[in-house]
């Protein structure tokens, strides 16, 4: 049986000053909201963080962000985050910008037990300084390496007690490659299952990947709302 736990600050307890975490969602879809959150609260600092990017002002990995938690970005987009674009422009914040698929393939990777891989984005570019490049069927390759976090951070729709997760729709992002590449997985969920209650058909993270769960409700924020007027 996983470890369920009932209280946010607990589930995080041992996450330190200094820790590589990777958090799942991709703008403010599917991220582990509550979880950012007891982060926050717990004041845990010099973290390098590893997302597509780094939420928005006032809310996900934004409020990290706003309390200075944060010693290096590595993620895909910064682009809705004033704050960000502060602290880098500031020098207070260390940023690594990759390619998204070259970022989702480095988590993949990780995940895998794959250590590195060679990959055509970025060749010629800022990218691919101080890295190997190589030649395959006449084309340049870079050679990226493959990342694991001290404690991944997912989000999933439903999860049972033993740790298999199921993600609904959109949410369905970075969350289950995230799940498999930390050395830690924390799963916070909208609706938790006895073992048994989920059809193992519909499956997107095995237990296997997951050390911790506990559910928690979610505001679901969206970055920006657009209506008809």
């Amino acid at each position: 049986m996983k470890k369920v736990y009932t209280s946010f600050q607990e589930v995080i307890g041992d996450i330190q000053d200094g820790s590589t975490l990777m958090i799942g969602g991709f703008g403010l879809c599917g991220i582990p909201e509550n979880l950012i959150l007891a982060l926050r609260d717990k004041s845990v600092k010099d973290l390098t963080i590893i997302s597509n990017n780094c939420g928005v002002d006032d809310w996900g990995l934004g409020l990290l962000l706003k309390n200075k938690q944060i010693k290096k970005m590595i993620g895909s987009y910064v682009g809705e985050n004033k704050e960000f674009e502060r602290q880098v422009l500031s020098g207070e914040i260390e940023v690594e910008l990759i390619p998204q698929g070259t970022l989702a393939e480095k988590i993949r990777a990780g995940g895998a037990g794959i250590p590195a891989f060679y990959t055509p984005a970025g060749v010629g570019t800022l990218v691919a300084e101080q890295k190997e490049i190589r030649e395959f069927n006449g084309r340049k390759y870079v050679l990226e390496e493959a990342f694991v976090a001290d404690f991944s951070i997912v989000r999933a729709w439903k999860g049972d007690e033993i740790g298999n997760l199921l993600y609904r729709k959109t949410a369905r992002n970075f969350n289950p490659i995230i799940a498999t590449a930390g050395k830690v997985t924390i799963a916070e969920v909208e609706i938790l299952c006895r073992a048994g209650e989920i059809d193992p058909n519909t499956i997107h993270t095995p237990n296997v990947y997951v050390q911790r769960i506990i559910q928690g409700d979610q505001e679901k924020r969206i970055e920006r709302k657009t209506v008809n007027g």
